[in-house]
């Protein structure tokens, strides 16, 4: 066989797959999808799956069914979704923790989120909220300070569990301030919420789901832990102004897909989320929950993975924190 013949070939054959590909994505989708969440219900990541829902289901033709596989920050609805069909019908929604945080955590991964899963669409980034109950004496951020720094060891607060985009945040609030506090993990953050209004909690960095009950008198926000101001509360100070330079505990949640999924159904699932995220109602309940709509490609996406995994790596290694803490 000549090698023109053999190079002639080739082409031919790349040819019919791409042909393929592209008669794949305009079909796709002929049956229902399954959005995987990773999280419990009632939190930041269920909550956003279920508003960007009712979109992919019009715009896709098809029913979006969504399952809450919680557990292992995120591991077991990631290797869940890892180990699905490469077809399109089975997709994550996730907190970028898992990607950029959990691999720094675990000792062994039962998959790897940098090669198995696939960035699809970036819906909002997620920005933290420093709460406490209304009845807490301290008024403001500096006298919450001045609190930790009298009560060594005696105030504690929750997370949705151990290395989450939260309690990360607790733990670089509590290196830069030199302050002792007991954290609690939880299975999410809809309970740790739950027990700081009952009274079990002393306070919360809160993914946004504690947003109705600050404006509701229940708890008051102290400070927010993003570079910028929340357009929500914009009288409200950043830590950074309040002292505590460039903090940053935000992350970003998004929709991701096995591992060679498609490229045209990636790039397809990306241009409709990224509309729905256009839409000023949507934008409007992203923003209810205390979260910014933040569209991306699929490249702009995995960049901002790996730069968060560097920022959030660094926090875990100085803390010693495992996935064991």
């Amino acid at each position: 066989m000549s090698r023109t013949f053999k190079r002639g070939l080739l082409v031919a054959v790349a040819f019919a797959v791409g042909q393929m590909s592209t008669a794949l994505a305009q079909t796709w989708p002929t049956s229902p999808l399954r959005l995987v969440v990773s999280f419990p219900a009632g939190g930041a990541a269920d909550q956003l799956a279920r508003l960007i829902g009712q979109p992919l289901n019009d715009t896709l033709g098809q029913p979006l069914v969504i399952e809450n596989k919680a557990g292992a920050g995120g591991n077991v609805g990631g290797e869940f979704v890892a180990r699905a069909a490469p077809d399109g019908y089975t997709l994550l929604m996730t907190s970028g923790g898992m990607v950029s945080i959990n691999p720094h955590l675990y000792a062994k991964m039962p998959f790897d989120p940098t090669t198995e899963i696939v960035p699809v669409a970036a819906v909002a980034r997620v920005p933290l909220y420093l709460v406490v109950r209304t009845e807490n004496p301290a008024k403001d951020f500096n006298a919450f300070l001045a609190d930790l720094k009298a009560n060594p060891g005696k105030r504690n607060f929750g997370s949705p569990g151990v290395g989450s985009s939260p309690h990360l945040g607790a733990e670089m609030m509590r290196s830069m301030t030199k302050t002792d506090i007991v954290h609690v993990p939880y299975r999410g953050a809809a309970p740790a919420l739950t027990d700081l209004l009952g009274g079990q909690l002393d306070f919360l960095f809160d993914p946004g789901i504690a947003i109705e009950h600050v404006k509701a008198g229940k708890l008051r926000l102290l400070a927010v832990g993003s570079p910028q101001r929340s357009p929500q509360f914009p009288d409200t100070p950043t830590l950074h102004e309040l002292g505590l330079t460039d903090f940053d505990g935000d992350s970003i949640f998004g929709v991701y897909a096995p591992a060679k999924t498609p490229p045209e159904i990636v790039a397809r699932l990306n241009t409709e989320i990224n509309k729905s995220l256009a839409n000023a109602t949507l934008q409007e309940r992203i923003s209810a929950i205390g979260n910014i709509p933040s569209p991306m490609t699929p490249a702009a996406f995995a960049e901002k993975s790996r730069k968060d995994s560097e920022r959030f790596g660094a926090i875990i290694r100085e803390r010693g924190i495992t996935a064991s803490n």
